[in-house]
């Protein structure tokens, strides 16, 4: 990691707003659904698919919990208005996890039926390990009322992540795997990175083992080329699987992998609740901001030459 990576981590949670919004901008699609759906209509037309969520979570009020239920809904409806290829994320925690278990679960019972009622799926982000049993029994639960429109999300960082793909094996499985990017203490997770590359690696083997339908979420090509060896090696088709990446991130690699032949879906967050989203992109991966500086620096030189040869015409 770089000087300026490392800084980046250890300062992030103290710059102010507006500067994180400097760096994070191309990284959200906006304060609203109409964003999100400009945005995923792009995707769309370049060959990627997109899985669309409101950001905001660990609520605490049923009122809230509600109109984020309610914002989640209207997604899917205007997924299905557009004829976008599109699916939904959403946390447990925004949906009042914090505050009534099944109160949480009820509200995503119903946007898993909607979405059952529109042809469409819904994925159940993984959050901090103090959700971390909750969202697995919300994702049981719901798999057995809704086969095949509800998935949820691993974390190769942490150490009980090879378990729970076992335990989960019981029925098909529907699974996002990606590295993790919460803090948690050692006792529960790995954290030398290329220990949770070997995590990533072997779970995402088990999975497959296990015939589960798995959405690679990695920018990392390390692990993206692990991924295509485990392909080829389990014979898996087009529709077996999938690539996963976050909005903004890495774009050349997703466009190498697209015309590639895979199938590759793009994260697009949008909403007001955009920072708390931001701070643990950019302490998970410095880099966005060395790209957004390098790119401000660039649109900053463009500016002074254009000035400068006003100035002399």
């Amino acid at each position: 990691m770089s000087l300026f990576d490392r800084l980046v981590s250890a300062t992030i949670m103290h710059i102010p707003g507006f500067l994180v919004g400097i760096f994070a901008r191309n990284y959200i699609a906006g304060d609203s659904l109409e964003d999100a759906i400009r945005v995923t209509r792009g995707l769309n037309a370049e060959g990627m698919m997109g899985t669309i969520d409101i950001l905001g979570e660990f609520v605490r009020s049923h009122e809230e919990a509600a109109f984020y239920r309610d914002q989640c809904l209207e997604i899917l409806n205007a997924i299905a208005r557009e004829k976008l290829d599109a699916n939904l994320s959403l946390k447990p925690t925004q949906m009042g996890l914090l505050i009534d278990r099944e109160f949480a679960f009820e509200n995503i019972r119903q946007i898993v039926r909607h979405a059952k009622e529109l042809g469409n799926f819904v994925r159940i982000d993984m959050e901090d390990t103090s959700c971390t049993d909750a969202t697995l029994d919300f994702y049981r639960r719901l798999r057995e009322e809704f086969p095949g429109h509800v998935g949820t999300v691993l974390q190769s960082c942490l150490r009980r992540t090879p378990q729970d793909v076992d335990a989960l094996a019981q029925s098909p499985i529907n699974i996002r795997l990606c590295k993790g990017i919460y803090k948690e203490p050692r006792r529960l997770a790995w954290k030398d990175p290329d220990v949770i590359n070997r995590s990533f690696a072997w779970s995402l083997e088990k999975l497959l083992h296990h015939k589960a339908y798995v959405g690679i979420a990695t920018h990392d090509p390390k692990l993206v080329f692990e991924a295509m060896r485990l392909v080829e090696t389990f014979g898996l088709q087009r529709e077996d699987f999938e690539f996963q990446m976050l909005l903004g991130v890495d774009e050349e690699l997703r466009k190498i992998l697209v015309s590639s032949g895979y199938r590759l879906r793009v994260y697009v967050p949008f909403g007001e609740a955009w920072l708390a989203y931001s701070r643990r992109r950019l302490k998970e991966n410095p880099t966005i901001a060395r790209h957004a500086l390098k790119q401000a620096l660039a649109t900053l030189r463009r500016r002074m030459g254009a000035g400068h040869r006003s100035d002399r015409g």
